[in-house]
């Protein structure tokens, strides 16, 4: 079995030794690092990792591009934001670059490596984070506002159907694990998800989740 592979991109070089000894434990991965000298896209491009581990300081306007700019022009790259304090305003940071997880620096080897695993197999555990903090969604919200007032207040423009699989997006899950609970194709469910961020004309599947959160179309417990 193909190993997933694992890039570290941080300025600290003993954080990145750490995670790469953590890590390579994992008979499943392989780990790289990449360091200040070396240019963190030009790495990218040469060893077209899976997963890409960003623990640079997000209060630098480059640590943020660094991710949006991978999340956009390297899509089979998934971004997982290593944070020293990931509090409401570094996770709404971290949402905007589109990133797939966010996670505190000081997280346990099996969390880190499980979140791995599950941004490899297309999963974004960020839109957990985003489910139990009402502060956040509220700002991604703000960042779209033209978009949300014109749909306050209307009735979910979205079938049964796609407020389900919203539901299950929310929660998590790729598109893989949707069509496998719901016993669908995958490409079905591609579709379906095509589909809601259109009618929602929402930027990504964060976006889609926020908007329906704010309009009651999906309600998490703690809500």
């Amino acid at each position: 079995m193909d190993k997933i592979k694992v890039v570290i991109i941080d300025e600290h070089a003993f954080f990145r030794a750490g995670v790469r000894q953590i890590l390579s434990q994992q008979p499943d991965l392989e780990v790289l690092e990449c360091d200040p000298t070396q240019d963190g896209l030009e790495f990218i491009e040469a060893t077209l990792p899976d997963v890409a581990l960003l623990g640079s300081d997000l209060a630098s306007l480059s640590g943020i591009e660094l991710g949006r700019t991978i999340a956009q022009h390297y899509p089979n790259t998934k971004v997982i934001v290593l944070s020293p304090d990931p509090d409401d305003e570094v996770l709404f940071e971290v949402i905007k670059t589109a990133a797939a997880a966010c996670l505190s620096k000081g997280a346990s080897a099996d969390d880190l490596a499980n979140t791995i695993r599950r941004t490899c197999k297309g999963e974004y555990p960020i839109n957990e984070s985003l489910m139990t903090s009402p502060k956040v969604a509220k700002r991604v919200l703000n960042e779209f506002r033209g978009v949300t007032k014109t749909m306050e207040g209307l009735a979910a423009p979205l079938t049964s159907r796609e407020t389900q699989i919203l539901a299950y997006i929310a929660e998590g899950n790729s598109n893989k694990e949707i069509a496998r609970i719901l016993d669908i194709s995958e490409q079905t469910i591609k579709n379906h998800v095509s589909a809601i961020l259109r009618k929602l004309n929402a930027n990504d599947r964060a976006h889609a989740v926020a908007l329906a959160l704010r309009n009651g179309w999906i309600t998490p417990a703690n809500f």
